[in-house]
């Protein structure tokens, strides 16, 4: 049996470490422009000088951001540590650094100025859910059916960039949408039954320990695609999702319909949710349980974006 591919062989392990569809398709990328950049060199021909020259160019001659070098470097460094169990000596070091920037917040009429532009009740409530919750965008696009507790108004947040589990609130307001959007989506279950299909993507190898559950209503997604597709690693056709850019769309058309000059994206609305907590003087701590940070000090930087800043002090033209 001819030996697998070196891409092959990166996209099994990707796989078996169980990193998402978006993880692999960004670390095969980068490693295979690192391949074609180098004339399609095997990486087990080079080393620590070829990886520099690709993160140099990256930086010099294609001016990405510091965070796509440190993707594209991460990814490399998984080709070499996990596919061909190489340790580059002192790559690290190469590692950018990041900008230090303050995040867009939005005040709460600028809120609900772009909510209200937002034409499509589905996505309207997507965004009021991103801004009631602090969720992230495809935080919300993953919640399933079972994770939404209407009786204790909490939402469980699965499939996070730690991939840790947390509870937020859901908005009293909401649910009375909310309710009315899921009885429409099971409709679109039911329908998709009757035509033979139903079964929902479950996450590790739940679908060989419960066999039935991926027709379960539970399991569902609370915001479907609009249409079927094959699923790129197990070629099943079925409903999956709904896709994020269409989201980032509408929010961007209806920000435009807006006096607002700020960039606005679908993570602002986490942004704000976060300052305006704090705003309405909330503990720290509890904020970063709601956003889901492991370290304090990442939800700190919503003190520097306060009305009168971290320690409330006035300017001295004001006093």
């Amino acid at each position: 049996m001819a030996e697998k591919k070196l891409l092959d062989r990166a996209r099994d392990l990707i796989r078996v470490k169980h990193y998402s569809i978006r993880t692999e398709q960004t670390y095969l990328h980068w490693m295979k422009e690192f391949i074609l950049y180098h004339n399609k060199r095997h990486p087990a021909e080079m080393g620590v000088p070829e990886v520099e020259a690709y993160l140099t160019h990256l930086a010099v001659e294609r001016n990405v951001a510091p965070s796509t070098q440190n993707v594209a470097m991460q990814s490399i460094l998984f080709l070499y540590r996990q596919v061909l169990g190489m340790e580059l000596t002192g790559i690290e070091a190469l590692r950018a650094k990041k900008d230090k920037r303050l995040p867009v917040v939005l005040t709460k009429s600028e809120v609900h100025q772009v909510l209200e532009q937002i034409s499509e009740p589905e996505f309207r409530l997507q965004a009021k859910l991103l801004y009631g919750t602090g969720m992230r965008l495809l935080e919300c696009l993953h919640l399933r059916v079972k994770d939404v507790d209407f009786e204790r108004r909490q939402i469980t947040v699965r499939d996070t960039k730690g991939n840790e589990d947390r509870m937020t609130m859901l908005p009293e307001q909401l649910i009375p949408i909310l309710q009315e959007h899921l009885r429409y989506v099971k409709q679109l279950f039911e329908a998709d039954l009757k035509a033979g299909y139903g079964a929902v993507y479950l996450p590790y190898a739940l679908e060989r320990k419960y066999p039935n559950a991926n027709r379960e209503w539970g399991w569902q997604y609370i915001f479907p695609a609009s249409k079927l597709s094959v699923d790129p690693r197990s070629g099943v056709t079925r409903r999956h999702h709904a896709d994020d850019s269409n989201l980032q769309r509408a929010v961007r058309t209806a920000a435009q319909r807006t006096p607002i000059s700020k960039p606005v994206t679908p993570h602002v609305f986490r942004h704000s949710f976060a300052t305006h907590l704090l705003e309405a003087g909330y503990d720290i701590r509890t904020v970063q349980e709601l956003l889901g940070h492991k370290d304090v000090t990442t939800t700190q930087i919503y003190t520097h974006v306060l009305n009168r800043g971290p320690s409330a002090v006035r300017s001295p033209l004001d006093v």
